[in-house]
């Protein structure tokens, strides 16, 4: 009986947590508004998960699709299909290595992409966090990289580097 009764008293605590109260919840909102602002303030030529991938290139080039794969925390089918689109529009080379590896580079065009991007990418840090303070910036910064440090292996693609 007294399972019954602390099961019924979980179900009903949890049923009375507000919707706004919920980490999943805001994380799934808050990465809504980002997506949003992102293409609102950069357009829709590159999406947000190419753009990871263009940065990480740009600070690792020559690395290997299944390293960047586990520093952007993709799974490596969905980063081949992303360097396969990215060679296609001309930002990204990809060479055959031995054991089936590619080495990925961004080519001229992908770097003169990322350079005309980073005004947009200003703006948009901007209106993600402009209505904080400078301490209220920092601590959700701080606070948002420790919840995905601390939860990295949670995810469907771990993050390595």
């Amino acid at each position: 009986m007294p399972i019954e009764r602390a099961m019924q008293s979980q179900q009903s605590s949890t049923a009375e947590i507000s919707l706004n109260d919920q980490p999943g919840h805001l994380i799934r909102r808050a990465h809504q508004i980002s997506v949003s602002v992102f293409y609102e303030t950069l357009g829709r030529e590159v999406t947000p998960v190419q753009y990871a991938v263009m940065r990480t290139l740009q600070d690792n080039p020559g690395i290997d699709q299944v390293t960047l794969a586990q520093q952007v925390a993709l799974d490596t089918s969905s980063t081949a299909d992303i360097a396969v689109r990215l060679e296609g529009k001309g930002w990204i080379t990809r060479k055959l290595l031995a054991r089936g590896q590619r080495e990925l580079r961004l080519t001229a065009e992908g770097e003169a992409l990322l350079e005309r991007m980073v005004p947009g990418m200003q703006q948009m840090q901007n209106a993600l966090l402009g209505m904080l303070s400078d301490s209220e910036r920092d601590a959700f910064l701080q606070l948002l990289s420790k919840f995905v440090t601390v939860n990295n292996e949670r995810s469907r693609a771990p993050m390595r580097t």
